[in-house]
């Protein structure tokens, strides 16, 4: 058997060749540092999203609305994270957050909707 160093610890150990950590601890210590980063930025990320949809959900319980960016706004919603995006025929783009969406309009107001059989 060879002796190697653990990739977390630097610890000599002795073991299968293709052992990388001298416990279970250590792999996992290792593992969840590298997928730290990424894990928290999808988990911020998927913040924004569900804040949106719940701002959403306030302001339209009827499931079509009309309100005003600055209303939008005031709550914390953040105009640059959406799950998916519609366009209709006609040419408009409708942004949403999972079934709740928004169509921008003119004089920064905005048109509420809920996508009733929402398959993404």
């Amino acid at each position: 058997m060879e002796e190697r160093k653990c990739l977390e610890c630097s610890e000599s150990f002795k073991g299968r060749i293709d052992k990388k950590f001298c416990s279970d601890q250590c792999r996992n210590t290792y593992n969840n540092r590298l997928n730290s980063e990424g894990i928290n930025y999808v988990r911020k990320v998927n913040y924004i999203l569900r804040k949106n949809r719940r701002i959403m959900v306030e302001l339209n319980p009827k499931g079509k609305n009309r309100v005003h960016k600055s209303k939008l706004t005031d709550k914390g919603f953040n105009l640059n994270y959406h799950t998916n995006t519609y366009k209709t025929k006609s040419g408009k783009i409708y942004y949403f957050c999972y079934e709740y969406g928004y169509l921008p309009l003119e004089d920064d107001y905005f048109a509420l909707v809920i996508r009733g059989e929402y398959v993404g």
